[in-house]
């Protein structure tokens, strides 16, 4: 008789805490966090980056418990907060390492099919930040100009 296994897709990570209160163990205060999360921001580090760090290094399990804001609202309230929102550059950087491939291997089309639905991703990525303010009215993805943005960074 075969046993059947659940099994686990991407990798094994961490859960967020269940609690809605600061656990006890952890010894940092609002004001410290803050310093710690803006330290970090500007070291080069991205918003995930910062929250990894926290929690493996420092033992904080959740910036919002403690800091009643996210990593972002505090990064926008110091002013330090990138122009591109983390998830959306992270595909713009994907998109310009297809089009490097792409030019390489202009047969591989199963890459070409790959930047299609990432370039429709980006899209509507794009319409969404755009519908919420975080990118300006005017902002169209253009391959062009995404290449040089990701060589600026």
């Amino acid at each position: 008789m075969a046993r059947m296994h659940a099994r686990k897709k991407g990798k094994a990570r961490s859960k967020r805490p269940s609690t809605k209160t600061i656990p006890k163990w952890v010894r940092y205060r609002k004001e410290e966090v803050e310093k710690i999360v803006i330290k970090l921001a500007k070291e080069g580090n991205s918003t995930s980056k910062i929250g990894l760090i926290l929690r493996d290094q420092f033992g904080i399990p959740s910036v919002k418990l403690i800091t009643s804001k996210t990593i972002s609202q505090i990064l926008k309230d110091e002013k330090i907060y990138p122009k591109y929102p983390e998830d959306i550059f992270n595909l713009l950087k994907k998109s310009v390492n297809l089009r490097d491939h792409l030019e390489k291997n202009k047969a591989d089309y199963t890459s070409k099919r790959g930047l299609e639905l990432l370039e429709s991703k980006i899209r509507r990525l794009g319409k969404y930040y755009v519908k919420k303010r975080v990118l300006p009215p005017d902002w169209k993805y253009d391959p062009e100009k995404t290449k040089l943005l990701v060589q600026q960074k």
